[in-house]
């Protein structure tokens, strides 16, 4: 039976930029010895990789693509670990990642300001690098959006209500990193959100640091951002927000 071989530890999905180096990994238990193949699919093109029979899979990343380890003991059971994606980056700024990367959450996509007619459909977009890949969470005016947990925020039929500040926190096991905020508005597009926003010279510059060295993942500096933002707005302020 497949149950007589046991996947202990899953390779993970990742994030990285080309030419990267690093190391998809698989381990499992079984009565007998075991063996390992390691097999990748770019679109839909599956194929055994030659040579890769050991439980460790160094990779040059190159393109994006899917792997997966079948496993199999003396008495021909075999069983396959979870299918995981190597997404690679082609375009990465200079500078990114940092030299002593970690793993940890790098944004190299940040959303842009959107101006959309209700009705009409609302997208954002974010990208960050991580080993393992990051999981994604966008917020509105500093409240979780329960549903929009993927790179990309899709909103098929836009109302006034989801005119806001916007901004994703990309995440893993190393850490997190917020995007930066940007400002959504939903409406006719010939009308301003606000008589005021034309007026010159009421400009305010808002601040939010949330990576102090010494407390690390402060979530109240970028709710105080939204906050203030939203009220200086209204009194008639032209608002920009910065984090980190």
């Amino acid at each position: 039976l497949s149950t007589a071989i046991a996947i202990t530890e899953q390779p993970v999905s990742a994030s990285v930029p080309v030419g990267f180096s690093f190391t998809l990994r698989c381990r499992a238990q079984g009565r007998t010895s075991l063996q390992y193949q390691w097999f990748c699919q770019h679109q839909s093109d599956c194929r055994l990789i030659p040579g890769a029979t050991n439980q460790d899979l160094p990779i040059v990343a190159e393109q994006t693509q899917l792997y997966t380890c079948r496993v199999n003991d003396l008495h021909r059971n075999a069983v396959f670990s979870d299918w995981v994606k190597v997404e690679v980056h082609q375009c990465v700024a200079r500078g990114l990642p940092p030299r002593l990367w970690q793993g940890e959450p790098v944004i190299v996509l940040n959303p842009s300001e959107q101006r959309v007619e209700v009705g009409q459909p609302l997208q954002l977009q974010c990208a960050a690098m991580g080993v393992p890949a990051p999981s994604y969470q966008w917020y509105r005016n500093g409240n979780l959006l329960e549903q929009q947990k993927r790179k990309k925020l899709w909103i098929a039929h836009a109302k006034v209500s989801d005119s806001g500040t916007y901004l994703c926190c990309a995440s893993n096991s190393h850490g997190e990193h917020w995007t930066n905020a940007v400002d959504v508005h939903i409406g006719e597009q010939s009308q301003p959100t606000s008589p005021h926003c034309l007026s010159p010279g009421k400009i305010a510059l808002l601040v939010g640091n949330n990576r102090y060295q010494h407390h690390p993942n402060l979530v109240a500096p970028v709710r105080d951002v939204f906050e203030l933002s939203h009220l200086l707005k209204h009194l008639g302020f032209q608002v920009v927000s910065l984090l980190d």
